[in-house]
């Protein structure tokens, strides 16, 4: 039980911090705070527009803020640091602000709902919703809600991805409350990208052609295949030169086979001649 009542004192105190917080440093454009208990001591982080206000001159406002936060919310060695906002318009609690201070210069709330979600979606975000509730035109009070793009509701895509702000003012028909929703886009994990289709590539169709043409180039084919006559004249003319020996040729070869057979017969009578001398000899 006692350590539920320490949770409890813990987000009491939080809360009461924050409001504190947001009051003493409107001007310098508060968007939250981030508490931190160390051995040391307790860790505040701020967030602001505008550091340059918080800290002071030589860093006097940022002591006397840290005394004051150690006197009222009984912190031991508090030890108070800046981080300036980059993109304010992604954070519910400067623009929930903004609404606040708007309002309360006489500008109508759907005005000032309007030029937020607009502002909001501009910067880049997923979705955003403000409602307004109070007495806003008369004496019964009701609600306005505004919303754009996408908002989840519930499970642990919403704990991680909506971020959620409320603020009041005092207007002359009495008290306004603002709750403001905002969903970041950078914070959202996708498990699988999607890609385009892929187009089928279409088929080169050939033009067809006019009749003519065809034609055309049908006769150029077989004019570029069949050789001319006087071509085929002259090829035949040089095979045959080529084939056919000359005259000169052929009367040299055929005396020199007449001399080759008259030699032939000088021999067979020499030998039947110096036969019959052998003969001869023998029998004598």
């Amino acid at each position: 039980m006692s350590a539920i009542k320490n949770v409890m004192k813990n987000n009491f105190r939080n809360m009461e911090l924050n409001e504190f917080l947001s009051s003493s440093l409107s001007e310098a454009g508060y968007g939250g705070a981030e508490v931190q208990k160390t051995p040391i001591g307790t860790k505040i982080t701020l967030f602001v527009i505008r550091p340059g206000l918080v800290i002071g001159r030589k860093g006097s406002g940022i002591r006397d803020l840290t005394a004051r936060l150690e006197q009222q919310f009984n912190l031991e060695n508090a030890q108070v640091s800046v981080t300036e906002v980059t993109k304010p318009e992604l954070n519910p609690n400067i623009m929930a602000n903004r609404i606040a201070q708007l309002i309360e210069r006489g500008t109508a709330f759907r005005r000032a709902s309007l030029w937020t979600i607009n502002t909001i979606m501009g910067a880049g975000a997923l979705g955003v919703e403000i409602t307004i509730s109070g007495k806003l035109r008369g004496e019964r009070a009701h609600f306005e809600k505004h919303t754009a793009g996408i908002i989840p509701k519930s499970g642990k895509f919403a704990e991680e991805v909506v971020r959620n702000s409320t603020n009041s003012m005092l207007t002359k028909m009495g008290l306004v409350g603002i709750k403001l929703k905002i969903s970041i886009k950078e914070q959202v994990h996708r498990d699988f990208d999607l890609e385009p289709e892929a187009q089928p590539k279409s088929e080169t169709e050939i033009p067809a052609e006019p009749e003519a043409a065809s034609e055309k180039i049908h006769t150029e084919t077989t004019d570029q295949n069949v050789p001319a006559e006087s071509e085929i004249k002259t090829e035949q003319t040089e095979t045959t030169d080529q084939n056919v020996p000359a005259e000169s040729e052929i009367k040299t070869e055929i005396t020199e086979t007449k001399e080759n057979t008259e030699t032939a017969e000088n021999k067979d009578v020499v030998d039947n001649e110096v036969k019959e001398i052998a003969v001869n000899k023998s029998e004598t």
